[in-house]
């Protein structure tokens, strides 16, 4: 097996700003798989809350998965081999996401055939940052002057404070009054519990379809306190890495936002669906600062989740991969072996 590495710089077309900070670019990792003749892609979004704080780091922890010798093992093996090392997450996830792309291509099917799942259904909706009202304006008229994008997902928990919270909001609400849109926030554990239930309650009079991440991670203790009698369903992100947080947090969430490079890729993301289902919990998935390729593998596995935010790609200028598209609203994969997707190689050999 023959294991290739290339650092892509990344640059956003619009910066997004998430209560965390603003981002405009990042360099990624891909990773090239070659092995009885066929070629796979995986990727990797580097993020210092997913381990790894750049594509150096990333590179360095594969390469000392690599260098165990893995090319004889199951993708299973490889991915409790990459637990028992402390792989970062979204290191290990470029990985996955290549060996289970070798795999559907060596049967000759797409991925989502391979596991058995449908082709993506569900609409994504398309992010919008925090940003002044005059701003947002602009961004959701040029999102709306297509007419396949179903749902819209806004940015809050400013550093500013609600009431800066609620202008941005406004605006999206005025400038979507005469669309049929569905309208969802995430917080990014952006507020306190006393601003979580101000703001969820005033947003359900308001459109919002649901409220995801309202805390900051590791105060996953005061969601009893949001749950009951909650105005809105309530979706974890920051605080649902693996399926062991869907097992500790059920009780008190309606569902969970999975992400590969969160989780690690395909296989524990497939864990967390089951162990949510389980639980009778809705599920979402998101993405990072990630290209065709991470998205493409996201959406071969979109057709059992019930909410989709795979949208990254299309703010990117430009996109380094091919393979991941926008029909009638939804973020589709090609429907050719694997999951579809490859960098453009020749702009980066």
């Amino acid at each position: 097996m023959i294991v290739n590495f290339y650092k892509v710089n990344l640059k956003k077309k619009h910066p997004l700003q998430i209560s965390r900070g603003t981002h405009s670019k990042s360099q990624n990792l891909f990773v090239e798989i070659i092995k009885d003749g066929i070629t796979a892609w995986g990727e990797s979004a580097p993020g210092k809350t997913e381990g790894a704080s750049n594509a150096d780091e990333v590179e360095k922890e594969l390469l000392k998965l690599i260098d165990t010798g893995i090319g004889s093992l199951s993708i299973y093996e490889i991915f409790q081999r990459s637990k028992e090392l402390n792989i970062p997450p979204c290191a290990f996830a470029a990985i996955d996401i290549a060996l289970w792309d070798w795999k559907a291509k060596k049967a000759g099917l797409p991925l989502n055939n391979l596991l058995g799942l449908p082709i993506p259904s569900t609409p994504t909706s398309l992010t919008i940052g925090i940003n002044p009202p005059e701003i947002i304006k602009e961004r959701v008229e040029m999102l709306l002057s297509n007419p396949h994008i179903k749902a819209l997902k806004i940015k809050l928990g400013s550093p500013d404070g609600i009431e800066y919270d609620k202008s941005i909001y406004s605006q999206v609400l005025e400038s979507t009054k005469k669309s049929n849109i569905s309208i969802r926030v995430d917080a990014n554990g952006g507020w306190s519990l006393d601003e979580a239930k101000l703001m969820m309650k005033w947003l359900a009079e308001r459109k919002a379809e649901y409220i995801e991440q309202p805390l900051v991670e590791g105060e996953e203790d005061k969601l009893k306190y949001l749950f009951k009698n909650r105005p809105l369903p309530i979706f974890i992100d920051e605080s649902c890495r693996f399926s062991e947080d869907v097992a500790r947090h059920f009780e008190y969430v309606d569902g969970v936002n999975l992400k590969l490079m969160k989780c690690g890729g395909i296989t524990e993301a497939l864990r967390i669906l089951n162990v949510a289902k389980s639980f009778n919990l809705k599920t979402m998935i998101g993405c990072m600062s990630e290209s065709s390729i991470s998205i493409s593998a996201g959406a071969s596995i979109s057709g059992i989740i019930d909410y989709v935010d795979l949208d990254s790609h299309y703010n990117l200028d430009p996109d380094p991969s091919e393979g991941a598209t926008m029909i009638d609203g939804i973020t589709m994969n090609d429907n050719k072996p694997g999951h579809g997707s490859k960098l453009k190689i020749e702009n980066y050999a």
